[in-house]
């Protein structure tokens, strides 16, 4: 299919014959050879003198190539272009922040396994959440992890097999042993301003209660409500431990709560992914569709032919007055 670019520059096409029926002939002097007695050769020969001039005649295959030249010229204005078939491109409209606790109680072995053994808690959390991001096609997913520290892994991106990847290759331990809830949260709202979507959602998952936070997990609450950020409050712990290990769901609810979100606890495999499940139920995914076709200018094919066309035509007219010249 063919595009203009500039469709309007067709109605110049008339405007070399709207020229030559409007403006006055180009007058030029030429010299001449004055005879005392022109007047008396003038009578003598029975001619009426008056002013008079001379119009340049041009050969029709002249003027038919020139016509060509000027269409061609309008054509390469009015931009010509190729469409190609239309391409639809799909994006989320909706950004994640996955805020992963690695401190060292993530190590105990007591989460229960779908075939009823004991594994690592953050061995199982790691699976269902590679789910989760595998199925987050279309979506903007950031990966932070913290444990006394909070780091950013992976900032906002729809490389979902790289957020992955480097979740993979966390480590208990490697944010250090303590549990800073506060500041993942902060570091949460922090990587959002990277972000102009609206939908903006902080999955938190945590086994522990916070102990060593610099900003209060409910002030940072407060903040992430300011900037629209919803929490989703996951605990993989054991509600009956005690001192550092144990698991604050009062306080999680609390922090969801603030923003609008939830809070739920995970006693297994099968309830960490249904979580995931109903928190995707909860949030509907919001796409926006893109729509463009390919365009390929052609302007340079007209544009092109017009110059050869007019080269060859003065080229020719040359050689033709010259041999004129000689005979």
């Amino acid at each position: 299919m063919i595009d203009w670019a500039l469709p309007w520059a067709f109605v110049i096409l008339p405007l070399p014959l709207l020229v030559n029926r409007l403006l006055p002939p180009m007058r030029q002097r030429d010299h001449a050879l004055r005879v005392p007695f022109f007047r008396q050769l003038t009578n003598a020969a029975g001619v009426d003198v008056r002013a008079a001039a001379s119009v340049v005649e041009r050969s029709r295959w002249v003027m038919l190539s020139a016509s060509v030249v000027w269409i061609l010229v309008v054509v390469a204005l009015a931009g010509p272009a190729r469409l190609g078939p239309p391409q639809e491109i799909t994006r989320s409209k909706r950004d994640v922040v996955l805020a992963i606790d690695i401190s060292g109680s993530m190590d105990t072995k007591d989460f229960p396994a779908s075939d009823g053994t004991r594994q690592q808690r953050f061995a199982a959390v790691q699976v269902v959440v590679d789910q989760f991001v595998q199925s987050r096609q279309g979506d903007r997913v950031a990966l932070i992890i913290f444990g006394s520290n909070a780091y950013v892994q992976a900032p906002l991106t729809e490389d979902l097999a790289t957020v992955a990847a480097l979740l993979a290759q966390t480590e208990v331990g490697m944010a250090g042993p303590h549990t800073a809830l506060g500041d993942a949260i902060g570091l949460a709202i922090k990587t959002f301003e990277a972000s102009d979507i609206e939908q903006r959602m902080l999955i938190l998952l945590s086994d522990g209660n916070d102990t060593a936070s610099r900003m209060s997990p409910l002030n940072a609450a407060e903040i992430a409500r300011d900037k629209g950020v919803r929490l989703f409050a996951i605990g993989v712990g054991d509600p009956k431990a005690s001192g550092e290990d144990k698991l604050d769901m009062a306080l999680l609810g609390d922090l969801a709560q603030r923003t609008g979100g939830q809070s739920y606890f995970a006693g297994d495999s099968a309830a960490l992914g249904a979580v995931y499940t109903e928190i995707d139920a909860l949030n509907p995914r919001d796409v926006e569709t893109l729509s463009w076709r390919p365009r390929t200018d052609l302007f340079f094919i007209p544009l092109g032919l017009a110059v050869l066309l007019a080269g060859a035509t003065w080229l020719l007219a040359g050689a033709r007055n010259m041999r004129r010249r000689q005979v």
